[in-house]
């Protein structure tokens, strides 16, 4: 059973957070004083899916994946991040064993496991001008892990290079099933872009879509307000208007729905306050696409 902020919108709209254990949430989402043990317990009242960013910090154990499985209803959702050794360390070479691992323990979670993202890091061009234009030793790995692993599990993949972006890389992607992750991310073209520039954004069994900002302005503009005295924890309310972005993105998913089920996930660093960002998306849904009956 959805929340009522959320009872509105499509059945195969799934909106959501990226991880659920801010302490900065405490008496602003959270009630006040909640134990941490039963903060996925009360989130999973309120949205249908997490994406659980801590796993890109450390490997996740089967007793943890099973734990959280446990404490959610049957229809939740999880998306894990891919531990950042596969990633960023390892650029996907010779990480078959951890891979292996990543699928192994989270398997404990059954069909609430419905999405693996792996996020790549942007590549500077003062650090790599070829492979920051081409990306090309990225795509080479990337073929090859596919060939491989594409298969084994609802895998994302996430790049931050906005000139990666080219009908090569889709077109590997929708070869083997494996969703583009599509971000509000200052590095990256907008969804409304890609459709212009006629790039198909769909490229497997589900969109997954994340909202993400600028970590550094946010970041700043925190600080700004808490050294000045207007503000004490971080991450417990709106710092930044994104209204007219988000607008623009709720506008162009419609497309999106129509073809395959889209996960939606706001993360603090994209207006301040991950909650009330994603409430705002599906208000604004409602008012540009109407009422639904499910």
């Amino acid at each position: 059973m959805r929340s009522p902020w959320q009872e509105e919108l499509p059945e195969h709209l799934l909106v959501g957070t990226s991880s659920f254990s801010s302490d900065d949430w405490d008496g602003v989402f959270y009630p006040t004083g909640l134990p941490p043990g039963e903060r996925l317990g009360f989130y999973a009242a309120q949205f249908p899916t997490v994406e659980v960013d801590a796993t890109f910090y450390r490997m996740p154990s089967r007793s943890q994946c099973e734990t959280w499985a446990r404490r959610t209803p049957d229809s939740f959702r999880f998306c894990l991040k891919a531990p950042q050794e596969i990633t960023h360390e390892a650029g996907l070479t010779g990480a078959d064993a951890l891979i292996a691992e990543l699928l192994d323990v989270t398997a404990a979670m059954g069909e609430k496991r419905a999405g693996l993202l792996l996020q790549f890091p942007y590549v500077a061009k003062g650090k790599d001008a070829t492979e920051y234009e081409h990306g090309d030793r990225f795509r080479k790995a990337l073929e090859a892990w596919l060939e491989r692993w594409a298969g084994s599990g609802p895998w994302a993949v996430e790049i931050r290079n906005s000139t990666w972006l080219r009908p090569g890389l889709l077109a590997l992607l929708r070869h083997h099933g494996v969703p583009l992750a599509l971000t509000a991310y200052y590095t990256m073209p907008s969804l409304a872009r890609m459709q212009h520039q006629g790039l198909d954004p769909v490229t497997g069994p589900f969109a997954y879509v994340r909202f993400l900002g600028d970590r550094r302005r946010i970041d700043e503009k925190i600080d700004g307000l808490i050294a000045a005295g207007r503000k004490e924890a971080r991450f417990n309310e709106i710092v930044e208007d994104r209204e007219d972005e988000m607008r623009s993105w709720v506008e162009a998913l419609l497309a999106v729905l129509t073809r395959v089920p889209v996960r939606v996930y706001f993360n603090n660093h994209y207006a301040g306050f991950g909650p009330a960002s994603a409430r705002r998306f599906a208000e604004l849904w409602r008012e540009i696409h109407g009422r639904t009956d499910g």
